[in-house]
């Protein structure tokens, strides 16, 4: 017999076809084949939000050989990723193939592992319908409001913007966040630590004030700190209370899709959009040697912590034969998914435990190591027993004011001997501390106070983005990285380094949309919708009911916006450059077409000059010494190049900087990463900093 598997990248398709076997043809639909066309709404919205799908544009000879190989084949299995997304790739080749739509072909492999593949083939099921409807209420919703909103807003801010329904939630939250930064008003405060040392004792340490007789004070000026000081002079200080006790730090859970994201931003520096490519490349096959081609990771679009017995059992004999007994806990861990997880698939997981990272580092890239090293990491850590810390808390009294000190040290590694969660923001350290004891006086060494300010909220990262997300309900784990990926393509969002910045436009936008189309951009209302897409899911809902009762409320206000805002036309404040327009004289400014930016003379339609807008970096061009430029490939990466060009060749990756080498004197380049770093590129020179 003849059997046919449908996947969709080839990756895939080629660690897939390795297991299989002979007897099975592994092809890929090298992802979506059908889709709604671009050029136009596509759904009828008088016939109960009917769909006009089409094969996508320069797909057809792709579906002409799928519907040659399918009538050749005895068996089709459709074997598109296992959630809402690859359940609708599915429905559509079952129609552009002509497959009996109750017929058991459809299969899923969580892992592309032998035991995943097996398991899947094993298992068949027919396409799951209720999965395919919330998939697609989720696209023709997201369809109706792009399609809708977009011409409205372009027309009252300028052309070419968009407004989808979750990315205006995103661009919405960074916008409160900084609105909130630019109202805070700063307090004054005054910190007083004194640097002490036990008598019978050589090692200090520090304690900061707390309070006096009366309680917890707060010091919120200099003249009061100075009063502090000054009642302190001569003071004995001695220590009149310490606690000393045992704290157990558990393990992070393994990797969920947003925890992933977070984590690979804080700790290797990458985009979600890199990190969910790399884990895909992770998870479809890689050719390792001495092995061959295996799916070294779980499916990485996930929301649930669950986890199966025998990837434990693996964990646990690894821990055991590697770390020894003690690193393991009393029982197995199991984590409990949030309420509202869909639970479809395992955590984020190694597909085969007991493959460590460091041998097969030599099969994997640089990023796919380091990404594959963070999930194999977290993930046995999540198996292993308690960090035992032994903490210390002192009181100490002088003249009545009471200074508190804390540390700890660590008893038992447990986990941490493999890794630690990192954190947005760092919290205070605590200090290792001498032993302490009741009655004992202090010598002190240094009385010093400074002065502090209240400081606003920090500014969204890619990271605590997608945890906001998270946490609202906003989106599903395989929307985090394409909404950020929007929301800063389309300028509404700038990278400031890690941080991320809305733009005037994306205020603007932002303002409108709140001003007008409140529940679009509320965050709980989108939130609910996740959650009423989920019920269609279950099947508890119809999807066209659900879209109905969306369009009718949503009409209505797009109707009365139009109509209050008629003729109206929102300025953005023009981005004025130092060029002259040589015609009349006047300062020319950056200005937003449908092909991007431009460079225009401010005295339009008098003055039509216009110029090619091009981005400075502030460098100087190594070969010539004219200006370097900032410019994108076709698919946006940034890459630098020199304004003298075709006359001067040249290019790089790397961002050059004003500075120059202090060793030769030639240009500097910064690599940007975790850490950002000046090297230079000189042959020989080898200067880095």
């Amino acid at each position: 017999m003849s059997n046919l598997v449908i996947v969709e990248s080839p990756a895939k398709a080629k660690t897939i076809k390795k297991y299989l076997g002979k007897d099975f043809d592994v092809v890929a639909s090298m992802g979506h084949v059908r889709d709604l066309p671009s050029a136009r709404l596509s759904v009828d919205i008088n016939n109960e939000f009917a769909p006009r799908y089409e094969i996508i544009k320069g797909k057809e000879k792709l579906v002409e050989e799928l519907v040659e190989l399918s009538a050749k084949s005895d068996n089709v299995y459709l074997a598109t990723d296992p959630d809402r997304e690859g359940e609708a790739i599915s429905w559509h080749l079952a129609y552009l193939l002509n497959l009996d739509l109750d017929k058991q072909n459809r299969v899923e492999f969580t892992e592309i592992t032998k035991n995943g593949i097996t398991n899947g083939m094993s298992n068949p099921r027919s396409i799951n319908i209720d999965l395919v409807n919330a998939q697609q209420a989720r696209r023709i919703l997201d369809r109706i409001v792009g399609y809708k909103l977009s011409p409205f807003v372009s027309q009252k801010i300028h052309r070419g913007l968009s407004a989808g329904r979750v990315q205006s939630v995103a661009v919405r939250i960074v916008v409160d966040r900084e609105l909130e930064i630019r109202a805070f008003v700063p307090e004054e405060y005054w910190s007083i630590d004194a640097k002490l040392v036990p008598k019978g004792s050589r090692k200090s340490f520090t304690a900061a004030l707390y309070g006096d007789k009366n309680g917890k004070l707060k010091v919120t000026c200099k003249e009061e700190a100075d009063k502090i000081i000054a009642d302190l002079d001569g003071a004995d200080f001695v220590i009149t209370k310490v606690k000393n006790s045992t704290r157990k730090k558990s393990p992070a859970p393994p990797f969920i899709t947003s925890t992933l994201q977070q984590e690979a931003s804080r700790k290797l520096g990458f985009q979600s959009r890199k990190t969910m490519k790399i884990a895909q490349e992770l998870y479809e096959g890689i050719e390792i040697e001495g092995i061959g081609a295996i799916g070294l990771i779980t499916y990485m679009r996930t929301d649930s912590l669950r986890i199966s017995a025998d990837a434990v059992s693996e964990a646990t004999k690894y821990i055991n034969e590697n770390f020894g007994a003690k690193y393991l806990p009393s029982k197995p861990r199991f984590f409990k998914s949030r309420s509202n997880a869909q639970d479809g698939h395992e955590a984020i997981r190694p597909s085969t435990p007991s493959l460590a990272p460091l041998s097969i580092k030599a099969s994997l890239s640089n990023d796919q190591y380091k990404l594959y090293k963070l999930i194999w990491d977290r993930f046995m850590a999540s198996q292993m027993a308690d960090c035992i810390q032994k903490t210390t808390q002192a009181d100490i009294t002088a003249n009545e004011y009471v200074f508190k000190a804390s540390g700890y040290k660590v008893d038992f590694e447990g986990f941490t001997a493999l890794y630690t969660e990192s954190k947005d923001e760092a919290n205070e350290k605590e200090t290792q501390l001498p032993p302490l004891e009741v009655n004992t006086i202090c010598k002190v060494k240094d009385l010093a106070q400074n002065q502090h300010f209240t400081q606003p909220p920090s500014r969204y990262t890619e990271a605590s983005l997608i945890k906001a997300m998270e946490e609202y309900g906003i989106g599903r784990p395989s929307t985090y990285a394409a909404t950020i990926s929007t929301i800063t393509g389309r300028e509404y969002v700038k990278r400031d380094g890690k941080m991320l910045i809305p733009t005037e436009l994306g205020e603007t936008l932002a303002q409108l949309m709140k001003e007008r189309f409140p529940k679009i951009v509320n965050v709980k209302f989108t939130a609910q919708m996740e959650q009423d897409l989920d019920t269609v899911e279950n099947g508890n809902v119809e999807w066209v009911k659900l879209l109905d009762q969306f369009y009718v409320d949503f009409e209505k206000t797009l109707k009365k916006a139009k109509n209050d805002m008629a003729g109206v036309k929102l300025q953005l404040k023009e981005d004025e450059t130092d060029i002259i327009c040589e015609k009349c004289g006047k300062k020319m400014v950056v200005k937003v077409g449908r092909y991007g930016k431009f460079i225009a003379c401010p005295g339009y339609p008098e003055c039509k000059n216009v110029k090619k807008y091009v981005e400075e970096s502030g460098a100087t061009c190594p070969k010539c010494g004219g200006n370097v430029i900032i410019k994108r490939t076709k698919k946006g990466k940034v890459f630098y190049g020199c304004s003298n060009y075709p006359t001067c060749d040249f290019v790089s990756w790397y961002e050059p900087v004003a500075e120059k080498c202090p060793q030769c004197g030639d240009i500097l380049f910064k690599k940007k990463g975790k850490k950002a770093t000046l090297f230079c590129q000189r042959e020989g020179c080898g200067y880095k900093k």
